[in-house]
């Protein structure tokens, strides 16, 4: 089958194209020996069904990072390469274009966000480009559709270019190339240019980057509690309850196999956040517990993504993350982490160095709880009002700083400063957001779902054969002297190895004090990551690394719950 391969640099709408190729069929996929994701699908090019594959954004074929190096690697397989470019930032763009001249491949130039050049006062004259390039030339706009048409109509002229420079003339040449064919004319600044400038200056920035993130974090609440789990919490209830109920009594209460499949009964009754069966609770806290939120926060973030609002955080907050070492767009990694801590690792392979990516990752997994553990915290503690929620958040953002600290200083390797390109901003297209918003779910419940089953499953054999009773006795005088905690409590930390939503679920029947519970909180998030995100870490750190974070992070874990157990007690 045919591979036709859409590379560009990062923010070109690459995606978009991809979408408007496709459709809804799409396929996530690893490169083989990497973490790094990439997107492929499939259309029909005549009377040939071709596969289409959105490469990961490289700037060049000199790849420094492990991202353009699947870039490169992924090159070789291709027999066609889509080429698309940001036509409002010509000079820059064509420096990869000039590469991919240079490797022989067959070629076709893709002139994306053509309406915006009208707005910007830029000319392009397409003819003369193809002609000096000597493949074809077309202009698109991906959000709208126009121009894709002509796309897949003039695929089948993709061809080798017959332009040639020397590597060291590169950019002289292409300045040649722009000034033949492309002419600017005065036009006024629009008002999302002046929004775009205000959104980097820090001190209109920062309060803006604060409305948005409030704004941000409402709308996820408002998206995923208020609207969805009002929706599916009910729907559940009345269907799938009375056909566990009627399981139940089939099974009997005290069968083994009713404490797997039902679990628990609380007062005479399921309770679907307690019961703990794989029928109950596991596909509970899955749909319910979770999944208004993680579609919440994706739909937040791609439309954040779109507009072209992320780098300018990266910007704004990069003297921030100085203090870890790190520079600003190493933000993006832990906003993913937000949501699910699996593609948050995943964006660790943007980072130039082994220091980046590891201290990136490790804070990550210490101090930023994932949406649906955030819910579960928020669902437990929220009913002492807010000043629980600041308290956690308070102490995990004190943690990220000290250990930040920490781990810039002592990690050796070298943390390069931040480069990046300012997108401007841009309408999103709500169709390609609906559909990446897809693609994650789907990518979220192929890591968790079976993991939260599993733990499930874990937790009623440990409880059946009383095993978290022992090992409940044989830590309870330790547990309760470092961190104030019940011997009950053993359960929840070790089946947040598993999930860490279940985990904080698991504290619920245990009637923990407000104390109890911010410490049981906190330790969760800080201990080891779920097993989701420890293979994915393995993969990306290597044994030696993964078992330093491992270290980190259970050290960390024992300094913070015994600071906690003395300092809240006042």
């Amino acid at each position: 089958m045919k591979k036709i391969l859409l590379m560009g640099n990062p923010n070109v709408g690459k995606s978009a194209i991809f979408t408007r190729l496709t459709g809804v069929r799409v396929i996530t996929s690893n490169y083989p020996g990497t973490t790094v994701e990439f997107t492929r699908g499939y259309m029909n090019l005549g009377n040939e069904k071709v596969e289409i594959i959105d490469v990961p954004g490289t700037y060049t074929l000199q790849p420094t990072c492990k991202a353009e190096e699947v870039a490169v690697e992924m090159l070789k397989e291709g027999d066609i390469v889509v080429n698309v470019i940001d036509s409002t930032n010509l000079e820059r763009n064509l420096g990869l274009t000039l590469q991919l001249l240079r490797t022989g491949i067959s070629l076709i130039v893709v002139l994306n966000f053509w309406d915006e050049t009208k707005h910007k006062g830029i000319d392009i004259d397409i003819k003369k480009l193809e002609d000096i390039l000597g493949i074809p030339v077309v202009a698109t706009n991906a959000i709208t559709g126009e121009g894709i048409k002509n796309l897949v109509d003039r695929l089948s002229e993709a061809r080798a270019g017959n332009y040639r420079y020397e590597d060291e003339k590169k950019w002289e040449e292409i300045g040649r190339l722009v000034a033949q064919v492309q002419t600017l004319h005065h036009r006024h600044h629009l008002f999302r240019e002046f929004l775009a400038d205000a959104c980097i200056n820090p001190v209109t920035g920062i309060p803006i980057l604060l409305g948005v993130s409030y704004i941000s974090f409402r709308a996820i609440r408002f998206i995923g509690e208020g609207i969805i789990v009002n929706l599916t919490g009910p729907l559940f209830e009345k269907i799938w309850g009375p056909l566990m109920t009627g399981l139940s009594n089939f099974l009997g209460a005290k069968s083994f196999i009713h404490n797997i499949l039902i679990g628990h009964l609380i007062d005479g009754r399921i309770d679907f956040m307690q019961s703990f069966g794989l029928l109950t609770t596991g596909l509970y806290v899955e749909f319910v517990a979770i999944l208004p939120y993680i579609f919440a926060f994706y739909l937040i973030l791609g439309i954040l993504e779109d507009i072209g609002y992320l780098p300018r955080m990266g910007v704004l907050l990069d003297r921030l993350m100085h203090i870890a070492g790190l520079h600003g767009m190493s933000f993006i990694p832990m906003l993913l982490g937000f949501g699910c801590k699996v593609p948050g690792v995943l964006a660790c392979r943007t980072m130039e160095t082994r220091k980046e990516r590891f201290i990136t990752a490790t804070l990550m997994c210490m101090t930023i709880p994932c949406a649906s553990q955030t819910a579960m915290i928020v669902a437990l503690i929220g009913k002492y009002g807010p000043g629980g929620i600041f308290i956690v958040s308070g102490v995990l953002f004190i943690i990220w700083v000290v250990a930040g600290v920490l781990l810039r200083r002592y990690v050796s390797g070298e943390s390069p400063e931040m480069f990046t390109e300012m997108p401007p901003y841009r309408i999103p297209y709500i169709s390609a957001i609906l559909k990446k918003v897809w693609m994650r779910i789907l990518n979220f419940f192929q890591e968790a779902f079976v993991l939260v089953l599993g733990g499930i499953l874990i937790v009623n054999l440990l409880y059946s054969l009383k095993i978290l009773e022992m090992l409940g006795k044989f830590t309870g005088n330790f547990m309760t002297k470092l961190f104030g905690l019940p011997p009950e409590a053993i359960g929840a930390i070790l089946v947040g190895f598993l999930r860490k939503d279940v985990a904080v679920g698991m504290l619920v029947p245990l009637n923990l004090s407000f104390k109890q519970l911010i410490i049981s909180s906190i330790l969760l998030t800080i201990t080891f990551p779920c097993a989701a995100t420890f293979s994915i870490l393995l993969k990306e750190l290597g044994t030696r690394d993964m078992a330093k974070s491992t270290l980190i992070m259970i050290g960390a874990a024992f300094i913070v719950g015994i600071i906690l157990n003395t300092f809240l007690k006042f």
